[in-house]
Parts: structure tokens; C-alpha cells; sequence
């Protein structure tokens, strides 16, 4: 697999992939989170504009995962409750990580890429019912952060994961 940034020919595929990603989240019981269409193609061109937009690629040359990465303030991070962020250093954030059904790997590879272009300080967040992201990330180290609170007010686990 490889990571590269994502192009404007990679939106039908993308697309597919977070359509994918919002049925199985439905199914395996998380129906309240990327509803309503999100994220929606206007968001993900504004991310695509930003340069903060990826994706993974299989060795077959298949897209296989899509995520936003970016190193800076996420502003939704700004209030957490019930617990609270390790440090202030400078971190990495993840956003919107979704992978073709079947393909294997993926949101471990595109995490510790993450991580490590972080400069080893990556936050990310989650829904409490996306049991297997809480899965993922508790295998890769994050720690159990606290709660943050989404634009529209909702609520996500957060996670941080520091190295040397």
C-alpha cells in the first residue's frame, strides 16, 4: 500500500468508499454517525482544496481507503470535557477515514502514516458507537482523551497518541 494525496479523478471512487463507509456504519450499529449525506462532496472539494485530503492505494493500484490528515489547530478541539488533552505540542489530526469493504489494513496503514508525518503527536475522534474505530485505535495506542463537541454540538470520543 501507498498513501499519496488525493486528485480530482479520485472523487468517484471516494465518494463510493464513504458511501460504503456510511452503510456498514449503519449496519453494525453506529446509525448516528456521516448521516444526511456527510461528508458531502462540497466538504470534501474544500478538503481536496486545502491539500489535506488522501488516499491509499493497494499495491494492485486500486483506491482502497480515503482520509483528511493535516498537522495544526483543529478548533473542535478546543473544549474537551471528562478528561483532557495530554500536552499542547503541535499535533496531527485525522478526519473522515474510510476503506473499501474487504480491503484489509487500511485504516491501520493510513493511522501510522499519519502518525508518523504527525511529527508522533496525532489526535483523532470518534463516535461512540464506531466500535470498530475505538477498536482500531485502542490496538494502535491512542489514549482515551476526553469528549469534544462537533459544530452541530454532538458529541465524539477523543483520542491522542504520543511516541518519541
Amino acid at each position: 500500500m501507498r498513501i499519496r494525496k488525493a486528485v480530482e479523478t479520485d472523487f468517484p471512487v471516494m465518494l463510493s468508499l464513504y458511501d460504503e463507509a456510511r452503510a456498514f456504519m449503519h449496519s453494525h450499529g453506529n446509525p448516528h454517525q456521516w448521516i444526511g449525506g456527510y461528508p458531502s462532496e462540497p466538504l470534501l472539494r474544500d478538503d481536496l482544496a486545502k491539500g489535506r485530503l488522501y488516499v491509499v492505494v493497494a499495491d494492485s493500484g486500486e483506491v482502497v481507503g480515503v482520509f483528511v490528515f493535516f498537522v495544526g489547530i483543529e478548533p473542535t478541539y478546543g473544549r474537551i470535557v471528562a478528561g483532557t488533552w495530554p500536552d499542547d505540542k503541535p499535533y496531527g489530526v485525522v478526519h473522515r477515514i474510510a476503506s473499501r469493504q474487504g480491503s484489509h489494513g487500511v485504516g491501520t496503514y493510513a493511522l501510522q502514516w499519519a502518525w508518523r508525518k504527525s511529527g508522533r503527536h496525532l489526535r483523532i475522534d470518534t463516535h461512540k458507537d464506531n466500535l470498530p474505530m475505538r477498536r482500531l485505535v485502542a490496538k494502535l495506542d491512542f489514549q482515551y482523551c476526553g469528549i469534544v463537541f462537533m459544530e452541530d454540538g454532538s458529541e465524539r470520543i477523543a483520542f491522542q497518541k504520543n511516541g518519541i
